[in-house]
């Protein structure tokens, strides 16, 4: 089945899709604050620019959409029955994408954690599981005078 929209239309409707500071996003930010700790957003120099980044705690997370990550949850396994090749082979390559910025993260000595979209409906229970997180990863001494922060 071809698409429903021409090109230019699709196009358009697709750079409407966030991509940061999205629900989500602003539900792990939200909930890291209340829990006192400290973060930087989106770091470029991180592979797969993580969402969120505690560099003291050597802690990623990516805060990831149930249907654009591929989860196997109801949502993210449901697949448009227009245009079903494109809409595979996208899911497939952020799938891939995903993983292999996780694989050079894990390599650098991060601990790379993924909070699905599906988790976020429960909030007591996503806090309890931050906190833990928090908890697992100290907080770093602090670099000496003269030594790389990162």
């Amino acid at each position: 089945m071809t698409d429903v929209y021409d090109a230019e239309k699709r196009s358009a409707v697709m750079a409407r899709v966030k991509g940061r500071d999205t629900a989500p996003e602003k539900t792990l930010r939200r909930l890291f604050t209340q829990l006192g700790a400290r973060y930087r957003l989106h770091r470029k120099d991180l592979p797969g620019s993580p969402d969120i980044v505690l560099s003291g705690r050597r802690l990623v997370v990516f805060a990831h959409g149930c249907f654009w990550h591929g989860h196997d949850c109801a949502r993210g396994s449901r697949v448009p029955k227009a245009n079903r090749d494109y809409w595979l082979a996208k899911v497939g390559r952020n799938r891939a994408r995903d993983a292999a910025a996780r694989e050079v993260l894990e390599a650098a000595g991060w601990r790379v954690e993924t909070v699905w979209e599906c988790e976020m409906k429960d909030e007591a229970a996503l806090k309890d599981r931050l906190e833990a997180l928090l908890d697992s990863a100290p907080l770093r001494p602090a670099a000496r005078q003269g030594e790389s922060k990162r």
